[in-house]
């Protein structure tokens, strides 16, 4: 089109602005574009195609097809239109009258392009005049919720990696990072949890009510790891927790919706709460509110004496106190996440790779000299990392006689709470208890427990789903529930004590204190 090609330039008034020819039918049809069901680009350039007898190409700034189909035309003349250098420019070459026009002046958004066998009338004229302006507003709008839809976005990611913070004990960093987005959020110290469950279709307007409902006092965040789950940390002001009331009578409003929430925590307990949320949302699918609250429970580390609990949790991990803090702290709060949770779940959360995950759970192995493939071992280290996070900042207790984990759980107190918890399993005609603690004994592994048993893998797992409504604890999704069952063995001399609390003096990561 560069050859034998005549040209007018020039502003949009070119195109006539006068109303004639207006007064027809086409004009109520572009009007009709606007209708909220009926805008889209690609409609109206293919209306303006069919009104004029005409082909139609709109372009973005870059080049980017928009709709229509894609014109030959003078790139420079093309780039003038873009850039803003001419609004509009009327082109015949080659048998063919084209018209170029800018749109969204004074900063350029696209390009339209018309072309027509036949010269432009004055009909043809005003309807392409009228047409940029429908595409501008239709242009308009697409970026306005485009950008809205990346605020979003960045809202979503910036209230995941709050929530992410938090998982790890890096309570400081959350409160900055929260500051500037909801000031005052985290002001408080304690918090509680809740998982709600809906449909994944229906989780972004359920997220939306929930913004409503706790008037922007608690951070709400789409879990990355389960679809059908948003995760809600209510923090706890004056010892009034209003979130919980208002998130439960949302639930009781909506069918198909559940929700489980956790006891009062410290935020440093995140973890925790997340973990008591999530079992207390299995509970609320059979409640006929669907609604269920972490019961408060007897655990087994407040029937123990706490200054020797708190000297054989620090003995257990002093392999790991060489480490820079923030390390340290980073190790700890995955090993503890990621004995709740399979490793997938866990770098989900934690937004980071399993590998990751995997290759944190292996360093603080090997510095303790641990297998943590064995539960025994797990349920051990889980007590010494909840007992640390429960009192991070405590001074360390004065120097006592060193106390294994036996003497930690072979109390008058822990015996009777122990008894009282397994001895639930001895009712029952099928020796739960003996599946169970075999089971334990084989790393949770159904396959082995099944070769240890004379019997079938599939009797082994029936056995322990049965068990879990008579401990009220689950067991095969694993976590604190599980670790407890395991300590209550250990208490009564059910399994073996784990060879656990000895530093791998090899390990590079260890010093050795003579």
């Amino acid at each position: 089109m560069d050859q034998g090609r005549g040209v007018v330039a020039g502003s949009r008034t070119d195109y006539g602005h006068d109303g004639v020819g207006a007064s027809g039918s086409w004009a109520d049809e572009l009007l009709d574009q606007l209708r909220p069901a009926a805008r889209d680009i690609g409609r109206v350039a293919a209306w303006l195609a069919a009104t004029i007898d005409a082909e139609v190409s709109l372009q973005d700034v870059t080049g980017t097809l928009l709709a229509g189909d894609r014109l030959p035309a003078a790139d420079d003349l093309v780039m003038d239109v873009a850039t803003g250098r001419i609004a509009s420019a009327a082109v015949h070459a080659q048998g063919r009258h084209v018209r170029l026009a800018g749109l969204g002046h004074p900063v350029t958004k696209g390009v339209l392009a018309v072309a027509r066998s036949r010269p432009f009338d004055r009909r043809a004229t005003d309807i392409v005049a009228r047409t940029v302006w429908v595409l501008e507003v239709l242009l308009r709008e697409r970026e306005t919720i485009s950008a809205e839809r990346r605020l979003d976005r960045a809202t979503s990611d910036l209230r995941l990696a709050i929530l992410q913070l938090l998982m790890v004990g890096d309570i400081i960093a959350a409160r900055r990072v929260a500051a500037g987005f909801w000031p005052g959020l985290f002001d408080t110290d304690s918090a509680c949890v809740y998982v709600l469950e809906v449909h994944a279709a229906r989780r972004d307007d359920l997220a939306e009510e929930c913004q409503a409902a706790t008037e922007g006092h608690a951070l709400i965040v789409r879990c990355p790891a389960v679809d059908e789950h948003l995760i809600v940390v209510a923090p706890v002001n004056r010892g009034q927790e209003k979130a919980g009331t208002a998130l439960r009578s949302l639930v009781g409003e909506r069918p198909d919706t559940f929700i489980g929430g956790s006891v009062r925590q410290n935020l440093v307990q995140t973890v925790t709460a997340y973990g008591q949320a999530v079992s207390a949302l299995a509970v609320a699918r059979f409640r006929p509110d669907r609604a269920a609250v972490y019961a408060e429970r007897t655990h087994p580390e407040r029937l123990m004496n706490p200054v020797a609990l708190r000297g054989w949790a620090d003995r257990l991990l002093k392999p790991l106190d060489d480490l820079p803090h923030h390390t340290r702290a980073e190790l700890l709060a995955t090993t503890r996440l990621g004995f709740s949770f399979t490793a997938v779940k866990a770098a989900i959360i934690l937004g980071v790779s399993r590998n990751t995950v995997r290759a944190r759970m292996e360093r603080v192995e090997g510095m303790l000299d641990a297998d943590f493939a064995d539960l025994t071992t797990r349920a051990a280290v889980q007590l010494a990392l909840n007992n640390e996070a429960a009192v991070p900042d405590e001074p360390r207790p004065p120097m006592v006689p060193p106390t294994g984990l036996t003497e930690l759980l072979r109390t008058d107190p822990l015996l009777v709470w122990a008894d009282s918890l397994v001895g639930r399993l001895t009712s029952d005609t099928r020796d739960l208890r003996r599946t169970v603690r075999t089971w334990i004994a084989a790393g949770g592994n159904a396959e082995r427990t099944a070769q240890m048993l004379g019997i079938h893998a599939q009797t082994v797992r029936d056995h322990v789903r049965s068990a879990e409504p008579v401990l009220e604890r689950q067991l095969l999704a694993g976590g604190s529930d599980l670790y407890e069952v395991v300590l209550a063995h250990l208490a009564l001399g059910d399994l073996d004590e784990p060879a656990v609390g000895r530093a791998k003096r090899d390990h590079p990561d260890v010093t050795v204190h003579e």
